[in-house]
């Protein structure tokens, strides 16, 4: 990635692809994508943290390949873009929801019908490596996955497309000196 201009018209592109895809049978992934970033914004997250709430579901866009798991697509996808935070924190937000159902009491009971099935197909509760738990992102992925979680409501609030891409852009310029500073090409 360049420039932030074509970071935020990438995401912007990628975000629209999601306006009538279904997972929920509430909102589209587009909405679901704009709500988990305001859920995010509202509980005053870091600007890695809202990025990746809005892209945790970005695998399951029909501009990006499959068929492999949609949190591996969306690591993937974002890491190079948008650094290692952001694609390790959406890549995570699965093994949040498996180690919640695992270890909070009630949690499982809380989720949406989908999103109990989806858990049955990910492997069921529990079976979440200490890799995962022990990282030092591991907090934000657990919050991501609430924010994931509370994004299912018709006509509740989210962000706004434009404030993503200048988000996005954001991003992508300090990932990129970032990366530069350390001498990878990407």
């Amino acid at each position: 990635m360049s420039s932030s201009s074509e970071a935020a018209a990438e995401v912007t592109a990628v975000l629209r692809s999601l306006r009538g895809v279904w997972d929920e049978p509430t909102v589209d992934e587009f909405d679901h994508a704009m709500q988990a970033g305001w859920h995010a914004r509202v509980d005053g997250a870091s600007d890695e943290l809202v990025l990746a709430a809005v892209l945790h579901d970005v695998g399951r866009s029909p501009l990006l390949p499959g068929p492999e798991p949609h949190d591996r697509i969306a690591r993937e996808w974002l890491t190079p873009r948008f650094g290692a935070r952001v694609g390790w924190l959406a890549g995570a937000h699965v093994a949040a929801k498996r180690f919640l159902a695992d270890t909070e009491s009630g949690y499982a009971a809380g989720l949406s019908e989908t999103s109990v099935d989806s858990l049955a197909h990910q492997g069921g509760a529990g079976g979440v490596d200490a890799a995962w738990t022990t990282h030092p992102w591991w907090p934000d992925a657990v919050r991501l996955r609430r924010y994931d979680d509370a994004a299912k409501v018709v006509g509740a609030p989210g962000m706004e497309i434009g404030e993503i891409g200048i988000l996005a852009g954001r991003i992508a310029d300090r990932s990129a000196v970032e990366r530069r500073s350390r001498g990878v090409p990407w």
